[in-house]
């Protein structure tokens, strides 16, 4: 008796992705089959872009269809990022699929390098990524990324994003001059980033990081507010005062309904340049305890390190600069969790709902 290709998907569907942890989506339109005896080539879909994550998920969709008496002749994991739900009122942006902020309680924390090495982390994996830095007051994306010049306006009501290491960019440091200050106030500022958002020519982007400004005032708030948001990211050290300031941070999008994604500790330990010895200076597992008292994703730690530092400041980020390193190995396991918990969240279904017009009888 042959195997149909609705028994195929089936027995697809009883697979628990191991990053996930969910049943995989498949159906006859976006899973490809081909069946010759008891051969099949098959395609199947996963919503994040694989990394490491690839061998387990091969071995469960291969016992899986082995139960069906079929050889698996070829498999490949095919890479499609959906959009997921934003906040309420608020729809994604049809050029972006995914918005995720990437925030903190307070400055010094390192932040900006975090945003951008993950953005990084999920480009080189083979995502589409942009990166818009929103700290009006210090941007810092242009030096990182190496970048220098203004967006170019090919009709003049919008900007082009500026390209640093396969990254789309955009910058209120792009804008004015270098060693000038951004002397605004509030609602000029949230302004300003607004139309930095909305007026960039974002092309097809899988992920927008969004390098937000430190601290939960009313920038931070109005951005969480008016910008669809996926999902966030919490950057701590786990230093008690800047945990403090991190749970702020927590609570802010937790009130305008934005899912948390994990919690990233960075400066966990101090790597010596000498000897190696690692210290942790900022005390331990802060970010890793936080985590666990509001039951959300341990998305990685790391070091306090010399040439993390240097590399950023040169415009060559550690993912970019040193991709065998283990600070980079880090950035790339963080990013792929990032990816594997937005993921996991509700799809986006406003394109999908028909639109209701009244006319009077």
């Amino acid at each position: 008796m042959s195997v149909t290709a609705e028994q195929i998907l089936g027995a697809l569907s009883q697979v628990t992705d191991p990053n996930t942890k969910k049943k995989l989506a498949v159906t006859a339109k976006d899973c490809e089959i081909k069946l010759n005896g008891r051969d099949v080539d098959i395609t199947v879909p996963v919503g994040y872009p694989l990394h490491n994550g690839e061998p387990e998920l091969r071995k469960r969709i291969e016992t899986a269809l082995d139960a069906l008496g079929l050889a698996v002749k070829s498999l490949r994991l095919d890479t499609r990022i959906a959009s997921h739900a934003v906040q309420p009122g608020l729809k994604p942006m049809p050029n972006i699929r995914n918005i995720v902020a990437v925030a903190s309680g307070k400055g010094g924390v390192g932040k900006s390098t975090t945003a951008v090495n993950l953005a990084l982390g999920l480009s080189v994996q083979g995502a589409r990524v942009g990166l818009l830095d929103a700290d009006i007051y210090g941007p810092s994306v242009p030096i990182m990324l190496g970048l220098s010049g203004k967006p170019k306006s090919l009709d003049g009501k919008s900007m082009e994003p500026l390209v640093g290491h396969g990254l789309q960019a955009n910058s209120i440091g792009f804008l004015i001059d270098q060693d000038a200050p951004a002397i605004w106030r509030g609602p000029m500022v949230t302004q300003a980033l607004v139309q930095l958002l909305n007026q960039t020519n974002w092309n097809d982007l899988d992920y927008l990081i969004v390098d937000m400004p430190p601290g939960t005032g009313d920038i931070a708030l109005t951005l969480a507010q008016k910008v669809p948001l996926t999902g966030a990211i919490i950057v701590t050290t786990p230093q008690d005062l800047a945990l403090a300031d991190a749970r702020k941070g927590l609570r802010m999008f937790e009130k305008v309904n934005v899912p948390v994604l994990g919690i990233v500790e960075n400066m966990s330990v101090h790597i010596c340049t000498n000897c190696g010895h690692a210290e942790p200076i900022f005390g331990e597992h802060g970010g890793r305890n936080m985590a666990a008292e509001f039951n959300l994703p341990w998305l990685g730690a790391l070091p306090l390190q010399l040439s993390i530092r240097e590399r950023t400041d040169s415009g060559h980020p550690t993912v970019i600069s040193e991709p065998n390193s283990q600070a980079a190995q880090t950035y790339l396991d963080i990013a792929r969790r990032i990816a594997v918990n937005v993921a996991s969240l509700p799809r986006d279904t406003a394109a999908k709902m028909p639109t209701v017009v009244a006319r009077k009888v």
